[in-house]
């Protein structure tokens, strides 16, 4: 299984906020810091406000901030809003196959059971942890760069 693109730069906007804690962070900032086009960032950012991972502020000074706390944010919640299919298979689909063993296949079991361990360990991970286990985040992404701007309340 891959992940998609969308996914690893939804998980990226995940751990900037997360460095950027207490501030507003700017698209055109985190688009710089992953080399990335803005509207990119903009398509990738739709289903993390839909589902309150992200929340935006508009105007002059606006931006972007986490939703909850990082530490409440799971790899999990984000791999499940951002991905179209854990398909692993061509059983696994909704429109069914034309395999006779699809109801009682052990292939079947095996890849739902993996499917299964996939997400616990996903579960198991928070944005925190990530944001964490790189003491200079920050630096990494350039935040301690950007002119100091108001702190959010």
């Amino acid at each position: 299984m891959r992940l998609t693109r969308q996914t690893n730069y939804a998980i990226r906007i995940l751990m900037y906020c997360a460095a950027n804690e207490g501030r507003l962070s700017r698209i055109p900032d985190i688009a710089q810091a992953y080399s990335l086009s803005e509207l990119f960032l903009f398509k990738i950012l739709q289903p993390l406000v839909e589902n309150n991972l992200v929340e935006t502020v508009r105007g002059r000074n606006g931006g972007v901030r986490l939703a909850r706390p990082a530490e409440e944010i799971t790899l999990f919640d984000v791999v499940r809003v951002t991905e179209e299919s854990f398909a692993m298979a061509e059983c696994f689909e909704n429109d069914g196959t034309d395999c006779p063993l699809v109801d009682g296949c052990g292939l079947n079991e095996a890849l739902r059971k993996a499917l299964g361990a996939f997400f616990d360990v996903l579960s198991s991970y928070t944005i925190r942890d990530l944001v964490n286990a790189r003491p200079n985040m920050r630096g990494l992404l350039g935040i301690e760069h950007l002119e100091m701007r108001p702190a959010v309340s």
